[in-house]
Formats: C-alpha cells, sequence, structure tokens
C-alpha cells in the first residue's frame, strides 16, 4: 500500500479529534468527517509502521449515527469536529472517553469506573449555546473582508456569517462591522506582513441579563471614525459595552493589555442560578444565584445552560451544610467560589490572575457575599503560607473541609497536588475540561490515600470533542493526624539569598530565635521590600491592590533580624 491508494474501510471507533477510526490489512486509519458505522472509500495520504492516515473520498454507506450537519462549513471549520454525527451519539462518545481515560491514564479498573461513573449531562437544544465568540477578520480570494473562523491546524480564515453555536446577534454585529471598515478604508491585519488595523472581533451576550458586548482588537492605538461605529452598533438590540483592546505584537495571543471602553459599560453581567435534577433527568431552575460582572478579558464559561449544571453538581458533591472551610483552587473571576459560599462557612479563592482576583472580590461586594476571600498567587504557595499563618488555630485551622479545583487544561501543577493532600480536606471536587489530564491526577490523588466516589461528564462544547467532568474523592484512608502540613514547604524553591542562606536557614534561624514561624511567602516580601531578588516561582502581586497574605510587623521584624545574621543585608 502507498500514498493516494484507495480501499474500503468500515469505521469502527472514533479519536481524540473526532476522527473516524478503522482498520484494513491489519493497518490502523485515521479519517476526518468519518464517523462511527460508516462504510467508505478511503485514499491514503500518510502511512507509518502499524497505521496510517487517509481522507474521506466516498461514503458508500452511511451510518445509522450520521446526519446532515446543519451548518454548510462544518467540514472545513475547525470548530465542530463531530457535528455530523446525531447528538445522542455524541453523548455515548463523550462517556466512553471520559471512562477510557479512566482505564488508561487513571489506572482505574472496569468494575471501578463502572462504580463511580454516572450519565453524561446533555443539552436539550445543543446549538446557539455559546456566549462568546472571537472572530479573527481578513481577505477571501476576491479581496473582499470577510469574518469568519480559523480552518483546522492553520490561520487561513473560513468565512461564515452566522456560526450556529453563536448568538443570532453576532450575524448583525460583523455586518454592521464591515459596513463600518469599507466606508473608513479600515484594512483587515496581515498576520505575514504586521500591517492592517483590526485582527478580531470579540463578542459577548449575557444570556439572563441581554446585554451584548464588542470589543475590537486593533494592531493600533486608536480606532480611527469611532464615533460613526459606535452610532450604529449601539443600535443593536441589547447592545451595553463597546470598546477596542490594542494587541500590537506579532503573536497568536488574540488579546492585548490595553482595553479602551467607547460606548456603555466596560463589563456586562449575567447571572448563574442553582439547578436541580428532577427524578426525569432534567434540571429545574431554583432562585439561588450569583450575578457575576464579565469585562472583555475576563474567563467566563462560554456555555451558560450547561454552566448551571455543572457549577450546581460540584456544589451537590462539596456536601456543604454551611458549616464548611471551602478552598477553591484556580478560582478565576470567583464563579464557583461565590456558589460555594452561598452554602458554606467561608470560602477562599485562589488565583494567578490579579485582575480576575479583583472581579472576584468585586463580584463578591455586588452579591452581598461576605464569606469569600480571594488570594492572588500559585495554589502550591499560598495555600501552604496560609497553613503556616493559622498554625495556632488548631487542627480545624489546618485542614479544610472541601477543596474545589477547576485548572486550566494542563491539569493540576504537581506541587498544587502535594498541598491538596497535605492539607487533608475530607473531600476534593474536581472540575475539569480535558479528561486525559484528570485522569492522571485523581491516579495520583488515589495512590495519596484518596478514593474517588463520583464521576459525571457535563457537554459543555456541543459538537466537538471536548467534555467537562465533574469528580468527587472522599479522603479514604488519608489520616490527617498523620499528615504533615507543611511537608509541601519542604520542596519550594530553596535558592540562596545573595549566597548566604537559603529560604529553610532563615526558617529555622527565626523559629530559633523568636519562636515564630515565617513562611516562604513572607521571606519573598521582606526581600522585595528590601530590594532583593525573590526570583518567579514567589509570584508576587503584579497590582499593589492585589491581596495577598501579607507578614505581620512582628514577624518581619525577626526575618530582618535573620538577614543581618546571615549578611544579606
Amino acid at each position: 500500500m502507498k500514498k493516494n491508494d484507495t480501499f474500503i474501510l468500515k469505521i469502527e471507533d472514533m479519536g481524540i479529534g473526532g476522527e473516524g477510526i478503522g482498520k484494513y490489512e491489519g493497518m490502523t486509519f485515521f479519517v476526518k468527517d468519518a464517523v462511527i458505522g460508516d462504510e467508505i472509500l478511503a485514499g491514503v495520504t500518510k502511512l507509518k509502521k502499524g497505521y496510517g492516515y487517509a481522507r474521506l473520498v466516498e461514503i458508500v454507506k452511511p451510518s445509522p449515527k450520521r446526519v446532515e450537519a446543519p451548518c454548510k462549513i462544518a467540514r472545513q471549520c475547525g470548530g465542530c469536529q463531530i457535528q455530523n454525527l446525531c447528538y445522542e451519539e455524541q453523548l455515548v462518545l463523550k462517556q466512553k472517553k471520559v471512562e477510557n481515560n479512566l482505564r488508561r491514564i487513571g489506572s482505574f479498573s472496569q468494575e471501578q469506573v463502572e462504580k463511580v461513573m454516572e450519565p453524561v449531562v446533555g443539552m436539550e437544544d445543543p446549538f446557539r449555546y455559546r456566549n462568546k465568540a472571537q472572530f479573527p477578520c481578513g481577505y477571501d480570494k476576491d479581496g473582499n473582508i470577510v469574518f469568519g473562523f480559523y480552518a483546522a491546524r492553520s490561520h487561513q480564515v473560513i468565512p461564515i456569517d452566522d456560526c450556529l453555536l453563536g448568538v443570532s446577534e453576532n450575524a448583525k454585529i460583523l455586518a454592521v462591522i464591515k459596513e463600518y471598515m469599507e466606508a473608513c478604508h479600515i484594512k483587515p491585519y496581515d498576520e505575514t506582513t504586521g500591517q492592517g488595523l483590526l485582527r478580531h472581533v470579540l463578542i459577548r451576550k449575557g444570556f439572563h441579563s441581554g446585554q451584548v458586548m464588542v470589543c475590537l482588537i486593533i494592531n493600533g492605538d486608536k480606532l480611527p471614525q469611532a464615533d460613526r461605529l459606535v452610532e450604529s452598533l449601539s443600535e443593536v438590540p441589547g447592545m451595553h459595552s463597546i470598546s477596542y483592546n490594542v494587541n500590537k505584537e506579532k503573536t497568536n495571543r488574540i488579546l492585548g493589555d490595553k482595553v479602551q471602553l467607547l460606548w456603555g459599560d466596560l463589563c456586562i453581567r449575567d447571572t448563574i442560578h442553582r439547578v436541580r435534577e428532577e427524578e426525569s433527568g432534567g434540571f429545574t431552575r431554583t432562585d439561588e444565584s450569583v450575578t457575576f460582572a464579565i469585562s472583555p478579558k475576563s474567563f467566563y464559561q462560554v456555555n451558560p445552560v450547561q454552566t448551571e449544571k455543572l457549577y450546581s453538581l460540584a456544589l451537590e458533591y462539596a456536601g456543604l451544610t454551611g458549616k464548611e472551610i471551602v478552598w477553591d483552587l484556580y478560582c478565576g473571576i470567583g464563579t464557583i467560589s461565590l456558589f460555594l459560599a452561598q452554602a458554606a462557612k467561608h470560602v477562599y479563592g485562589v488565583e494567578i490572575v490579579p485582575e480576575a482576583v479583583a472581579d472576584a472580590r468585586e463580584n463578591a461586594k455586588n452579591n452581598q457575599i461576605e464569606n469569600a476571600t480571594f488570594y492572588v498567587g500559585k495554589a502550591e504557595e499560598v495555600l501552604p503560607a496560609w497553613v503556616e499563618e493559622h498554625a495556632d488555630d488548631g487542627d480545624a485551622g489546618l485542614h479544610p473541609d472541601v477543596i474545589v479545583v477547576d485548572p486550566p487544561r494542563k491539569g493540576c501543577d504537581e506541587k498544587c497536588l502535594e498541598t491538596m493532600v497535605a492539607m487533608a480536606p475530607e473531600r476534593i471536587v474536581y472540575v475539569s475540561c480535558d479528561s486525559a489530564t484528570l485522569a492522571r491526577d485523581l491516579k495520583y490523588l488515589q495512590e495519596k490515600g484518596y478514593e474517588v466516589l463520583r464521576v459525571r461528564p457535563v457537554d459543555q462544547f456541543c459538537h466537538s470533542m471536548h467534555v467537562e467532568t465533574v469528580v468527587l474523592l472522599s479522603k479514604g484512608m488519608v489520616d490527617s493526624r498523620k499528615v504533615k502540613v507543611d511537608s509541601s514547604l519542604e520542596d519550594m524553591d530553596l535558592s540562596e539569598l545573595k549566597g548566604k542562606a537559603t529560604y529553610e536557614q532563615i526558617k529555622a534561624y527565626v523559629l530559633e530565635q523568636t519562636g515564630l514561624k515565617v513562611s516562604s511567602l513572607y521571606i519573598a516580601q521582606i526581600k522585595k521590600k528590601c530590594g532583593l531578588d525573590v526570583g518567579e516561582n514567589f509570584n508576587l502581586p503584579k497590582s499593589e491592590n492585589a491581596k495577598q497574605l501579607q507578614c505581620t510587623p512582628e514577624k518581619e521584624e525577626a526575618i530582618m533580624q535573620a538577614f543581618r545574621h546571615f549578611g544579606i543585608i
């Protein structure tokens, strides 16, 4: 067999990218746009040892699970990998994806998988669910300005007038912006030359508030004739915020640092309600809710309908009675934290992005939630510092009842996992957007004595292969009395201070001389105050207003005494 050879192939499975998988003469072939159950004529595109890639030449016999994709460019666009698979089968596929990762990566037995897995939560209507869209701008082959999405594995803009996953307002807004660009001779940005002004258009909509936001990302310092654009956009029903964002860097990053408001408010608002699952499998919205302010740069879940179900399941798994201390790691703008705070004694949120923490604090204030505290920094640094700060509070002060973690796609940092185990919460609720890294982290937590009790996928990104998952772990065999709560501190960066003393040496000296325990974070703060290099690992606040645990005057003097002892100052 060689490249361009054709052969009949039966598709028996689907891969992580939505490609069909079949076997021919002992070789496994991956075929884009083929779905499970298809019998196709495949054309070889690449051969490897034991497997290969092929293109879909012709569908000989369509799968009973195949449907006509409603979007006319679904095959060219990289956004919907499985829109031509019926939605019921999409849910089956995602359930299997999570189960397979638990077995293959997490080393779960088949019996264990069957015991903990719960049915995937799908949508009644899997279209028009995205509250956010980012449209790149470019030219078509005839030189006309177009908006759309990038084709798979490229930066070629596929023109699209109306994405069926996005809100209906998108098409009207893009038409207004295109008319403005043509009238004012505004050119799209060219990645190759670095020339042109408009890079992307960001559109958000609050599903409950109806408020709409438009932000133009530009390769310049100002938007020419902005009043003309504002006049037209402000007439779109629900328009609440019009701004532009400056990004003059040659980078794949969409948003730059500076946002300039042109009209309305910088933020739109939306509300997430708690929902309850009925015996029939449906969900009913309750009166319990949290309202969030969302800026152009805020992270906010793109599917608000499923977000209500996802966060409600996380709250159910947490098992809160109003007496619990909860830590929410990777808390973002406080979406889960404030949900939890309504049912907990106190919630502590940790997030590395200072702007997100500022938003979280403001969201707590706007919702009159006073039992939520937010810190800037890495969880693996903030938590041990908090442990030392509360060492005299007794066992309850050292061990939170629940830790909730919602990390990015790469999963939890190993230091973060070590710290979670060291703090020995009764329960861990893990919310994941990648079931592969989830399975890896669950394997680690199980090896440390935690037991996985419940696993439930939630279809947050219909027609793609992505799936969210919420997991409940119980402390099981972990004995909080035998866990050394500062173990993660021992593994932290021990780089020397001007070659004279390590962080651990300074801690030991302070403890011996004064009887006070000081954290690495406190030492780093005093180093910064003295103009000394603290290194990158301590992630001190980027904003003067960012809240972090602060060294007390008594401990500051003790640290300064150690600095003098070791000749650092």
